[in-house]
């Protein structure tokens, strides 16, 4: 069906343009690699962290602002420390809040080298298999299990350091973006780096939670 306009300039051939090709809706149910987001070669069983997920849970539960959507457990802590505060969940972070643009710093330094003994309350579960992996590999430092409830979206802003995601439980709706970069990440035991010092979010669009294991990388950290 042809629409009879009044005007046809730049703008409206433009548009016939992009209308005349489909957008794509096939690759955006799985990984497609970017700046700021790659898949390691490095993979876990999904069966086996799920599992852990479970146990994990009937030893403590998920902290945070459950009635926001976001709870966090650590698997790491600071050797004998058994109490961790609300900063060791969070940590600094640089974000923009309004229609100036100007970034605030939020929070205080967290010194990740610091967080290099496995939760003991979770020894002998698949996760502390997965973080002596990951440790054999990086220098590793807070590890954290984060979960995101339905229609819910984390901050625009950027952290001190580069991390790892492990999607343990996800859904096509759940979302990473670094940046300019957008991208699902599958939950099938992949590892996936994402460079959280540059500008990024985590969204879940979808109708089922979202679990991640997190791990921060714990190399020099950005503190401006």
């Amino acid at each position: 069906m042809t629409i009879q306009t009044h005007i046809e300039d730049a703008d409206t051939a433009r548009l016939d343009e992009w209308l005349s090709e489909m957008p794509d809706t096939k690759s955006v149910a799985g990984f497609v690699p970017g700046p700021g987001i790659q898949k390691l070669d490095l993979k876990f069983d999904i069966m086996k962290l799920r599992e852990a997920l479970e146990t994990c849970l009937g030893r403590t539960e998920f902290k945070g602002d459950l009635s926001a959507g976001f709870g966090a457990f650590s698997l790491t802590r600071r050797p004998g420390v058994d109490v961790e505060t609300p900063n060791d969940l969070s940590g600094l972070f640089f974000t923009r809040v309004d229609e100036s643009y100007k970034e605030e710093r939020r929070e205080d330094v967290v010194d990740e080298f610091k967080f290099s003994e496995f939760v003991p309350a979770f020894a002998g579960t698949y996760f502390e298999e997965v973080h002596r992996e990951l440790s054999e590999r990086f220098p590793i430092g807070r590890t954290r299990v984060l979960s995101k409830g339905l229609y819910n979206c984390n901050s625009w802003h950027r952290d001190p350091e580069p991390r790892l995601h492990i999607p343990v439980i996800t859904n096509p709706g759940s979302l990473f973006i670094v940046n300019h970069h957008v991208t699902h990440l599958p939950a099938d035991g992949s590892v996936y780096f994402t460079d959280t010092r540059g500008y990024h979010t985590a969204l879940n669009g979808g109708e089922h939670k979202r679990v991640h294991i997190v791990a921060a990388l714990a190399y020099e950290q950005i503190t401006e």
